[in-house]
Order: C-alpha cells, then structure tokens, then sequence
C-alpha cells in the first residue's frame, strides 16, 4: 500500500490521538498535498518544524497501529485457547 494512503488511514482511525497541531499539519501535507514550504507558511512554523512534526506524527501513528495489533492478535489467541478448553 502507498505510504501516503496508508497515513491517510491511520490518521482517519487514529488521528484523535495525535496533537491537534500534528493532525494539522498531517492533514495538509497528505490529504491537501501542500509541500513542506505551503505547510510551513500556513501554520507560521519552519520547513524543518513540519518535517520533524509528520515524522513524530507518522512515527506516533505506525506505534499505535502495531500495539493495537498485538493487542488484536493476542485477544483473539486468549479467545481460541479459551474456546478449545470449553
């Protein structure tokens, strides 16, 4: 899957979770397409501030999505374990 439509997701499931500033700014560079140079100037912020706040942000977003899925898989393997002693 693209990197940009896989951070869509994410930030579509698990946005809330993440700053308001850090959704802003995610949603400006992957959903509206602007460049770190548009990003930058609409929030009054440097490129390099941007850049550093899609890699905490997307960072913050893949941590989330792999501690749900270990949660996922684990409950579902508690669940069987549970089901074959029934």
């Amino acid at each position: 899957m693209d990197k940009n439509v896989q951070i869509g997701l994410l930030c579509d499931i698990y946005g809330e979770l993440l700053t308001e500033k850090q959704q802003d700014i995610l949603d400006l560079y992957y959903n509206e397409n602007l460049s770190l140079a548009e990003v930058a100037e609409a929030n009054g912020i440097t490129r390099q501030a941007v850049k550093d706040s899609i890699a905490k942000g997307e960072k913050k977003l893949f941590r989330i999505r792999r501690k749900t899925w270990n949660y996922e898989k684990s409950t579902k393997t508690r669940k069987t374990d549970t089901e074959d002693i029934i």
